[in-house]
Order: C-alpha cells, then structure tokens, then sequence
C-alpha cells in the first residue's frame, strides 16, 4: 500500500470515528480576520511571485459545531502565464469552506470539511481549469504545557490547480505552536505535497516562526519557510523559483 493509500484510508476510519464521538460544541458567531503579508506562501510556494499580498477571511460558527466560511488573497501565478504567451487574466483568489469541529476530549479536537478555491478571471480554450475542491480531516492534541500538535490531510476531488489528471492528490500537514511565554507562540510546521500522475510537482516544505499578539486583535508572525521543490519546475517566466527559502512578515487583525 502506498504512502497516499494509507492517508486516505486513514482518513475514512478517521470518519469513521468521528460518527461515534460525542459532539462537541463551538462558540457561534461570526468571526474575521485581515491581513498583510510579504509573500503569500501556500504549502511552501509562493503565489504571488515573492510579493506582498493583502487578504481577507469571515466565518460563522454554530454552537453545534458546523462553520461556514469564505477567504480571498491577491495572487499572480496565473496571471503571470502571460508572459509564457499564455493569455490568462486571474489575479484573485476567492475559497469558500464549510465543516463540522468537535471533540473527543477536553485536549483531543477534531475537524472535517471541505474547501473550494476559485479563481476567477479570463482563461484561453482549452487550459485546464486551477478551481480546486478538496476535502479535509485534522486531528489537534493539547494544550499539553502550552503546546498543541496538530495534523490534517486533505484530498483533492478535481484535478489540483489546474495539473491534468491529478485529481486524487494529497498534502499532509504537520505542525506544533507552543506559547513559551504569553503572547508568543512558537510555530512548527512540516507538509507534504503529492500530485497524483505529476510526480515532478511533489514536494515537502518546512517552516519556523514566531507569533506576537498584540492587543485589539492584532497580532505579528515572522516564519522562515523552505521547500525541496523541484526549482526548473517551480521557476516562472520571470525566473523566480517560488519554493525557495524564504522570511515571511505578516500583520493580521482578527475581529
């Protein structure tokens, strides 16, 4: 059974389980958040060809547990294709989100959903769409003397970002926050791409940083981020390698 067998069916005992846990409950409400970042890294490659990116998330969640929700970055990967003499006009990211959050126990939550990214825009006949909806299972344990550790891994239903025949795909993400003193939280994170039929778009990528919040919901994180990507495959028309490493800055008020 290969590493991508395993996942899913992990996964769907994961689901299984989740059928007999006892329902947890949220905070409803709705909640939001912007934010201003150097680069906009995704799973370690940068979708704004190393630029700053503005963005934006709102979300309602029910004391019952389901949440609903909707995100938006700037972005130029697509629109950058242009100068490959591919005429493609998108330069926005919108995702649309949706699941359920419980728990097994007071330091074992879970979460399950799926999430729809969309990318709006003018593209040529016959370019393989990048909308992408993939569902997702994450599994969270702590706080465990100020640390939690978690793991999610989603599942892509389309071909993933506009890769011909890679529906299936996976990423496994892995990672750690401990808060060593109040208001600064240490941030650990490790994942791993896998594009199905697309081998040579696989990839890990790693990150180290730290997050100060701030009062009036504001709050700074600085990450060091890497990937082992493959560069000539990751390199774009202006000869930038989007999975290099990297020191992201960004700025979020949440409200």
């Amino acid at each position: 059974m290969t590493h991508r067998s395993i996942a899913i069916v992990s996964s769907i005992a994961f689901g299984v389980l989740l059928a007999l846990a006892p329902a947890g409950s949220a905070h409803a409400g709705v909640a939001g958040s912007v934010a201003l970042t150097s680069d906009y890294l995704f799973r370690g490659i940068s979708q704004n060809n190393q630029e700053p990116a503005l963005q934006a998330g709102l979300e309602y969640a029910a004391d019952s547990g389901l949440y609903v929700g909707t995100w938006g970055s700037n972005i130029s990967w697509l629109s950058d294709l242009t100068a490959f003499g591919i005429p493609v006009s998108s330069s926005l990211e919108l995702d649309v989100y949706g699941g359920y959050r419980g728990k097994f126990s007071d330091t074992v939550a879970y979460d399950v959903g799926a999430l729809y990214y969309w990318y709006p825009g003018d593209y040529p006949s016959g370019f393989n769409s990048p909308d992408t909806g993939e569902i997702y299972a994450g599994i969270t344990f702590g706080p465990y003397a100020g640390t939690t550790f978690g793991a999610k891994y989603s599942y892509a239903l389309t071909d993933l970002f506009g890769y011909t025949d890679s529906d299936g795909s996976g990423y496994l993400d892995l990672n750690a926050n401990w808060e060593f003193v109040p208001t600064w939280t240490l941030n650990v994170h490790g994942g791993r791409q896998w594009v199905e039929n697309n081998d040579v778009a696989e990839y890990a990528d790693w990150k180290l940083g730290v997050t100060k919040g701030f009062a009036n919901g504001f709050s700074a994180a600085l990450a060091y981020a890497d990937t082992d990507a493959d560069e000539p495959f990751y390199t774009n028309a202006y000869g930038n390698f989007l999975g290099e490493d990297t020191v992201v800055l960004t700025i979020t008020k949440t409200f």
